[in-house]
C-alpha cells in the first residue's frame, strides 16, 4: 500500500453483519481487552487488524477456547509477533483441547452404544407384547 492509499476502516455494524454477530458482542470483546478500535468522536473505527482479531476470536470460540485463552495468545503476539513461545503455547492449547474432545467423543460413543442397547430391548419387549395380543 503506498502513502496515498488509505487502510480500509469498518464500522461496528459492518463487522457485525460480516461475521453474523451483534454489535454488543463486539463491544464485549473490546471490554475484555481483545480489540481496541480507534475513535472518531463517539464512533468506533475498526482497522483491518481489528477485523482480523475478530475473525480469530470467533475461530477460537468455535474451537472451544475461552476468551482468556484467546487473550493470552493476543498478548503474546503483541509483545513479539514472531514468537516461538506463542506457537508452542498454541500447540499446547490445541493438544489439551484435542484431549478433551477425544474424551467427550469416547463418552458420546459409549452413550450411543447404551442407547442402542436400550432401544433393542424396548423393541424386543414390544414385539413380545404384540405377539401375545395376536391370537
Amino acid at each position: 500500500m503506498n502513502k496515498c492509499e488509505k487502510e480500509p476502516t469498518y464500522a461496528i455494524g459492518e463487522l457485525a453483519r460480516e461475521f453474523d454477530i451483534t454489535p454488543r458482542s463486539i463491544r464485549f470483546y473490546e471490554e475484555q481487552g481483545l480489540m481496541s478500535p480507534t475513535r472518531t468522536g463517539q464512533n468506533r473505527v475498526y482497522l483491518n487488524k481489528d477485523r482480523v482479531r475478530l475473525k480469530l476470536i470467533l475461530r477460537g470460540k468455535r474451537l472451544g477456547f475461552s476468551l482468556a485463552e484467546v487473550k493470552t495468545l493476543f498478548d503474546m503476539y503483541d509483545s513479539n509477533p514472531n514468537s516461538a513461545v506463542q506457537l508452542e503455547t498454541m500447540l499446547n492449547m490445541s493438544k489439551q483441547k484435542r484431549a478433551v474432545l477425544e474424551q467427550q467423543l469416547e463418552d458420546i460413543q459409549m452413550l450411543m452404544a447404551e442407547l442402542d442397547d436400550v432401544e433393542a430391548r424396548c423393541r424386543e419387549e414390544l414385539a413380545e407384547l404384540n405377539r401375545g395380543k395376536i391370537v
